[in-house]
């Protein structure tokens, strides 16, 4: 049995929220396992768009102090972005308020600014923010992972309690919901539209009168469209009326997009839950499990934040 080895993590959980996790543990002197379902560029961290911005996430004000933390971090990897795959981007929150987000930032330097009613009608913020390439990025963690000591193993987990390591870490997202189980955990599906850019360097998030939204973020060779949220719904097959909407609404702003050739078609399951669920549970035979999953549309943003108060609660085995 594997609980004799002192100090040994299994991460169960191979997204954006389980390697960061993973790092901060292994970094700290810790020898950590990353066990994941999918390899690291298949998991669902890996269709985010990612823009760093608190979405669909509680509690709030343990939310605003992740990403804090997380903004922190991904500003300083972005002074290397062909190797990270993080950069600082200039764009545009729809129906953002200097008042409402001066509350949180803290008065970090975002070259916070109010948008016009030309360049955003409805009202926005101009604001200067990390914005990751998630495939890039997601392979630059593994890489730190692993140089830290790390291991990452391709597996399949049907129970908790095939992770006989002293501590184990859950980050294993909508998984949570079969395996604690959490049916608290739901799924929001996203979906999104991958094009050649036309040449938009600034990204923008708007959601019209009518509810739905419209976002594009300019990636390395390409133009991410979005997008979608839809509680509660599982498939993962693209829909081509709901992707010819996406290019039609953000066409409505940038209107050369609509002849943008499309390079692909992505979907994504994004795991919410009423509040993330960050905490320490005791288990009968003495070993500790950390919960660490129910992040929404917000795990890149409060990832390295998280990823802190886990290998606290992990940290007093």
């Amino acid at each position: 049995m594997e609980t004799g080895r002192s100090g040994e993590v299994i991460v169960v959980g191979g997204g954006v929220i389980g390697l960061t996790t993973a790092i901060v543990l292994a970094e700290s002197g810790r020898r950590v396992r990353v066990w994941t379902r999918e390899p690291v560029e298949r998991t669902t961290s890996a269709v985010a768009g990612a823009l760093w911005w608190p979405y669909r996430i509680e509690p709030a004000a343990s939310a605003r102090a992740w990403a804090l933390t997380s903004f922190d971090v991904y500003e300083e990897l972005a002074t290397r972005p062909g190797r990270t795959g993080v950069r600082m981007v200039e764009g545009v929150q729809g129906g953002a308020t200097l008042e409402e987000t001066e509350a949180w930032a803290l008065g970090r330097a975002l070259g916070l600014r109010a948008a016009t009613a030309e360049e955003c009608p409805g009202g926005g913020l101009w604001a200067r923010l990390p914005l990751i390439d998630m495939p890039a990025h997601l392979r630059w963690l593994r890489e730190r992972f692993t140089a830290a000591g790390g291991t990452v193993e391709t597996r399949t987990v049907t129970d908790l309690a095939e992770a006989k390591a002293p501590v184990v870490v859950n980050c294993t997202g909508l998984g949570a919901r079969d395996l604690v189980p959490d049916t608290s955990v739901r799924p929001v599906r996203g979906q999104l539209v991958v094009v050649e850019n036309p040449g938009i360097r600034t990204w923008l998030v708007s959601t019209g009168a009518d509810g739905e939204m419209a976002y594009f973020f300019p990636q390395p060779g390409r133009l991410l469209l979005g997008g979608t949220a839809v509680e509660d719904e599982w498939s993962l097959v693209p829909d081509p009326a709901v992707a010819e909407a996406i290019v039609r609404r953000c066409a409505a702003w940038r209107p050369e997009i609509a002849g943008a050739r499309v390079l692909e078609h992505r979907t994504g399951l994004r795991p919410a839950r009423g509040t993330v669920r960050l905490e320490r549970e005791p288990l009968s035979d003495g070993r500790v499990l950390v919960h660490n999953y129910g992040h929404g549309g917000a795990g890149v943003t409060v990832a390295w934040g998280c990823a802190q108060e886990a290998a606290g609660l992990a940290a007093s085995w």
